[in-house]
């Protein structure tokens, strides 16, 4: 088969197809966003903004800019009355339930003579002996309930130090 008649290239070059030139990189722009305005070679043709901090900053400005063109116009302040009655009566009913909680429960007071009773007397405490071993606190509080969450070994633990201890708090009492 020959060349084509209208062609005016060889026929090796026209087999072959048209050479591909790489594409060129457009040159240095400056970042969009105000404030940056910083020189950048952008890495496509259509990138507007040095890096994705700029760009998020950019769409946020925009959303921002949106949302004040639509509360000026009617809907938007029609929208924006709305939002802000239903804010004021959600804040009407909390202080209405606040007040009506206050007055339910008196405040608990813890009188002086609340601990007495589970305290041993003087008199115990100045037959026995003074010994080393056993902890002025395990002898105040022997009678003292653990506190509530606290488990049994957290009272028993202050007099468990001496084998002599119950032995001098049995003799004290028997006198």
């Amino acid at each position: 088969m020959g060349p084509v008649e209208d062609s005016t290239r060889q026929a090796g070059v026209r087999e072959a197809g048209p050479v591909a030139k790489p594409g060129r990189r457009p040159r240095t722009r400056r970042c969009l966003l105000k404030g940056c305005e910083q020189r950048f070679r952008p890495r496509s043709a259509r990138q507007r903004y040095c890096s994705d901090k700029c760009r998020q900053s950019a769409r946020q400005w925009s959303r921002w800019k949106a949302q004040q063109s639509y509360r000026a116009t009617k809907a938007g302040k029609d929208r924006r009355n709305q939002q802000s009655r239903r804010y004021r009566e959600r804040v009407k009913s909390r202080k209405q339930a606040a007040s009506e909680q206050v007055v339910q429960e008196p405040a608990r007071v813890i009188t002086k003579d609340f601990f007495r009773p589970l305290l041993r007397p003087a008199w115990l405490l100045r037959r026995i002996r003074s010994a080393g071993a056993i902890a002025q606190a395990a002898l105040l509080f022997a009678r003292m309930p653990a506190r509530h969450g606290a488990s049994l070994a957290a009272r028993t633990a202050l007099a468990s130090h001496s084998p002599t201890a119950a032995e001098d708090l049995s003799q004290a009492a028997g006198r």
